[in-house]
C-alpha cells in the first residue's frame, strides 16, 4: 500500500515537472533530423544575404540592403508579417512560396524567430 502511494506521488511529480519544462522552454523539437534540415535550408536559401548569424553582414546583404534579423524593426514584425515576406518577397527579397511551399516557409520563419531573438 505504501509503495503504491510513493509510486503515485513520483508519477504526479513527473507530470508536474514535464508541464513546467514545456511551459518554460516550449515543446521539444520534433527530431534532431528535422531541426538539422531546417538549419540546412536556412543556410542554402537565406544565409547568402542574411548571414549565418542573421546580421546581414554579407556582400550580398550589404549590396541589397538586407534586413538584420536582430534589428528592432524586424523583431517588431509579427510571425504573419514575416511569413508574408518569406512567401511573397519584398523589395529585393524574392518570395519562396513556389519554390519551398507554405509549410517550409513557416518552418523557416519559426527557426528565424527562435534563433535570432
Amino acid at each position: 500500500m505504501r509503495f503504491n502511494r510513493i509510486k503515485m506521488t513520483l508519477m504526479a511529480a513527473s507530470v508536474v515537472f514535464a508541464a513546467a519544462a514545456v511551459a518554460l522552454y516550449g515543446p521539444a523539437p520534433e527530431t534532431a533530423a528535422a531541426q538539422g534540415a531546417i538549419v540546412t535550408l536556412y543556410k542554402s536559401k537565406c544565409a547568402s544575404c542574411h548571414g549565418v548569424d542573421g546580421k546581414a553582414n554579407t556582400a550580398k546583404g550589404r549590396e541589397s540592403k538586407t534586413r538584420d534579423f536582430h534589428a528592432e524593426e524586424v523583431k517588431k514584425m509579427s510571425e504573419a508579417q514575416m511569413l508574408q515576406v518569406t512567401l511573397k518577397g519584398k523589395n529585393k527579397m524574392p518570395g519562396f512560396e513556389k519554390q519551398l511551399g507554405a509549410d517550409k516557409c513557416k518552418e523557416l520563419v519559426a527557426y528565424i524567430r527562435e534563433t535570432f531573438k
